[in-house]
């Protein structure tokens, strides 16, 4: 029994196929939240195609729109893929390799979803007020989400977030596996 345990981190008492299961759930879990984004993010871009003041846009809009539009169904997609990969696999003994397959496409999917949160922002506020506030609305987003999504994961690692996880409320600590915010969940 010590044997089936022990490549489990620091901490935790599993098997590497309850740490895949583990993984797979929490990984779900995120893409549901983030999916929930996507889908309004990408109704909103459709709904835009029917107003009136589309017929108004210039090339640079209706290209930024089109590009955005795309950027978001192809965001859509790959959040999609972890499940209808899952659903392809099961009962293959292959969830390992959908952890690691699923982690990937939620690091593009994410990268997908900043450009289309980019393009989305500089093609609003570039209608709404003009071009220099839309590609300096647009420049905003994008930093934003590199500094949340990609900058602060990595100082929160090196700060120590990765080791002893006190939580307050409950006064208990607990050991967190030990994990590179690059590297894929294992």
């Amino acid at each position: 029994m010590a044997e089936q345990h022990r490549s489990a981190p620091p901490g935790r008492n599993e098997t590497p196929l309850e740490r895949a299961d583990r993984n797979f759930i929490e990984l779900l879990q995120e893409l549901r939240v983030t999916q929930t984004g996507v889908q309004v993010l990408f109704a909103f871009l459709l709904s835009m195609a029917f107003t009136e003041r589309f017929e108004s846009l210039d090339t640079f809009q209706r290209a930024t729109y089109v590009t955005t539009l795309l950027l978001a169904l192809l965001s859509a997609i790959i959040f999609v893929a972890p499940a209808a990969l899952h659903r392809s696999l099961f009962q293959q003994n292959a969830k390992p390799l959908i952890v690691r397959v699923s982690d990937r496409l939620a690091s593009v999917g994410l990268v997908v979803l900043m450009l289309a949160f980019t393009g989305s922002v500089l093609l609003v506020v570039d209608v709404a007020l003009n071009r220099s506030a839309g590609i300096a609305a647009g420049s905003g987003t994008l930093v934003a989400c590199l500094g949340l999504w990609g900058v602060l994961p990595r100082l929160v690692y090196r700060s120590g977030g990765r080791g002893d996880t006190g939580t307050a409320a409950t006064g208990t600590r607990e050991t967190a596996p030990s994990r590179d915010a690059r590297a894929p969940l294992r």
